[in-house]
């Protein structure tokens, strides 16, 4: 077969097999499109006003954000704007003092009242003190805020209203609420303005949590929402496009331990495991892993015994009866030298008189017994013994 013949029966067999495949997998499979929204990373993460900035950032405005009030590095001009998102009651009585004369000189300041879980009875720092809003007795609830595409929509739901006494100086050029107390007051101050406001969501850019039931929905929150651009738009009127907008969204981003525990956790859970791993390896363990060692359970007196049955055993017996014979030789000679220097009868008599035993008696102890003899051989160590313990 040609190589060209191969290669058209090669060419032949994929398109009998590839055809029919690609017709299943086009007839079994659908296209779909999924849109999946991931968690916010960066700046984005722990900075509430970052979309905001960028919206600003892409209307051609200078934006610059900072967790908090700095005005030696800002150094604020007549034609910015400061929004604080910070608890107003961080701010230092000199800082509120500097930010008032600011304003004054025609910087347009945003603020917000205390959030409505901090005691009502805490001070509510000076620089509302010094704009004389008052903030001890409201509460927080909603304001309807009517618009053309969304008639049933309420804002300020999580701020604290607020009431208005301002000082000489300060009027009040517009304001909004009603018999339970004020959502937004806008406050002019020689040539600036101070917007105060009871709550301050609609500005942060957080999505919610994506529906696919409802994709539109899901990103009605924040900046997404049509109503909350409208009421941003109006709260940035006065120095819009003049100046440098600052936003100050009083919290800071996260540390390198929170992001080591939260973010770091597929590096330091296996080393973890692996270091309690090699900890519990060279821990002192409870038990042993090997049985103990057997210990040694026979006391002295069995070893004599055991020894004593195998000279028996193999016709040693005169080995047991000289060494008990000896033992009562040794201590008579401590005891009476005079009878352990004597031999035969003399001997016999001496120990007879000093134990006051029969003649006859301790002579059967001294002679030695026959080697097969097993009863004469225990009978003469026992009278040795006894022999051996009166002395």
């Amino acid at each position: 077969m040609s190589a060209r013949l191969r290669w058209l029966v090669v060419l032949a067999v994929l398109l009998v097999v590839g055809v029919p495949l690609a017709i299943l997998f086009l007839r079994s499979h659908e296209r779909v499109v999924h849109t999946e929204h991931l968690p916010p990373q960066g700046e984005a993460s722990y900075n509430p006003l970052y979309v905001l900035g960028q919206a600003l950032r892409a209307d051609g405005i200078t934006v610059h954000s900072s967790p908090r009030l700095d005005l030696p590095r800002m150094q604020l001009k007549p034609a910015d704007t400061v929004l604080l998102l910070q608890d107003t009651a961080d701010v230092p009585a000199p800082t509120a003092q500097a930010l008032l004369a600011w304003v004054e000189r025609g910087g347009h300041l945003l603020l917000r009242t205390p959030p409505p879980f901090k005691d009502e009875d805490a001070a509510q720092g000076p620089l509302l003190d010094a704009l004389g809003v008052d903030t001890g007795y409201y509460e927080s609830n909603c304001k309807a805020f009517h618009i053309a595409d969304d008639p049933g929509h309420s804002e300020f739901c999580s701020g604290r209203r607020f009431g208005v006494d301002v000082p000489d100086g300060i009027r009040v050029a517009r304001e909004w609420g009603d018999d339970e107390g004020l959502v937004f007051a806008r406050l002019r101050k020689g040539e600036g303005s101070v917007d105060v406001l009871s709550d301050m969501e609609f500005l942060k850019g957080t999505p919610r949590i994506f529906d696919a039931e409802d994709p539109k929905g899901s990103l009605a929150d924040g900046l997404h929402d049509l109503a909350h651009r409208d009421l941003t738009r109006h709260v940035l009127d006065p120095n819009y496009a003049e100046g440098t907008v600052w936003l100050i969204y009083g919290s800071r981003p996260p540390t390198l331990w929170s992001r080591i525990f939260y973010q770091g956790w597929p590096v330091w859970v296996p080393l973890l495991l692996a270091l309690l791993a090699w900890l519990w390896q060279r821990a002192q363990r409870l038990g042993s892993l090997l049985p103990a060692p057997a210990t040694e359970r026979r006391s002295l007196l069995e070893h004599v015994r055991a020894s004593g049955e195998h000279l028996l055993r193999y016709g040693k017996a005169p080995l047991l009866y000289d060494a008990t014979r000896r033992a009562f030789l040794a201590r008579l000679r401590r005891r009476a030298p005079t009878a352990a220097a004597l031999s035969g009868e003399a001997q016999v008599h001496a120990i007879a008189s000093l134990l006051q035993w029969p003649h006859s008696r301790v002579q059967t102890a001294l002679q030695v017994p026959p080697s097969k003899d097993v009863v004469a051989l225990r009978e003469r160590i026992r009278l040795l013994i006894q022999m051996r313990n009166l002395l």
